[in-house]
This record gives C-alpha cells, structure tokens and sequence, in this order.
C-alpha cells in the first residue's frame, strides 16, 4: 500500500471515530441538556449545582456508549484503570464545562434561562474537544499492532524470525 493510501486508510478510521465519537456525545449532549432543564425548572438548585449534577448523568450515560460502542474494538483489559481514567479526565471536562457556565452566571450575571442554555453548550462545546483527545489518546487505548502487520501493509511481505529460517 502506498503512503498515500496508508494515510487515507488512518483518516477514513479516524474520521470514523470522530463520527461515533460525535453521535454518542450528540446523545449525551440531549441528556445533559434536558436533565439541566428538568433541574432548573422543577427544584430550587441553583443553576451550577444543576449543571454539575446534569453532567454527571451524561458522563455516565456516555460511559456506555464510548466503551460499548464508538472504543468496542479497543482494549479492554485494565477496566478499573480505564474507569478511572475516563471518570478523571471527565472531571476535568467537567470542570471545564461549568467554569464556563460558572463565569457567565456569576461573572456576568447571564442567568436567564436562554443564557444558561448557551453558555452550557458552549462549556460542552469546548470540553468536547478535551475529552476527544483524552479518551482517545488515555483511557480507551488502541490495541497493539499485530507484529509484522505494519510490513505487510507497506507492500513487503513479513519477514520470518531467525530462529525459523533452516540453514
């Protein structure tokens, strides 16, 4: 395969990623956004506290999806480190999300309803792009490459171990 294909083969699964990727946290993004609004409008939480509690909810609806289906093919040994690993870098996602919201609604005072909206889509929005890199790069690992795959790949044919080849 030439380097050319090579490296349409890496975007075409990259660009497959970003599309579940895309589609689990579209989802997340709906329950994070009606749990906030549930919060909001039906208990007296005041609007950080329901969006930290709206975004635990996503983190682990999210969770499921990413493990279950967007990362299936990836390792799946170690679970506990990769829970722990994904709930860590959620964390820092979520702080990422509601600092924005946390700067719009005290900093401001942008605190009506439609303005807690957009700043809380916008704190997703860019803490979307944290937990991107993150959950690919830490928690949901690739699998090693098969040995002598990356030869064959390149057009040559694997070489045989030392021991293997007769005199």
């Amino acid at each position: 395969m030439s380097e050319r294909g090579a490296l349409r083969t890496r975007l075409d699964r990259l660009a497959r990623e970003v599309a579940k990727f895309g589609a689990v946290g579209a989802l997340g993004l709906l329950v994070n956004i009606a749990v906030f609004n549930l919060l909001r409008h039906t208990t007296n939480l005041q609007v950080v506290r329901a969006s930290l509690l709206a975004t635990f909810v996503a983190i682990l609806f999210n969770y499921v999806g990413f493990r279950y289906w967007t990362y299936r093919d990836r390792d799946k040994t170690g679970r506990t480190r990769e829970l722990m690993l994904f709930l860590l870098f959620s964390a820092a996602g979520a702080v990422i999300e509601n600092g924005v919201l946390y700067t719009a609604t005290y900093g401001f005072g942008w605190n009506s309803p439609v303005q807690s909206n957009v700043f809380k889509i916008l704190g997703i929005g860019i803490a979307t792009l944290f937990r991107f890199w993150s959950y690919r790069s830490w928690v949901f690992k690739a699998l090693p490459a098969k040995e002598g795959l990356g030869v064959v790949a390149q057009g040559r044919p694997p070489v045989a171990p030392a021991e293997s080849v007769r005199r």
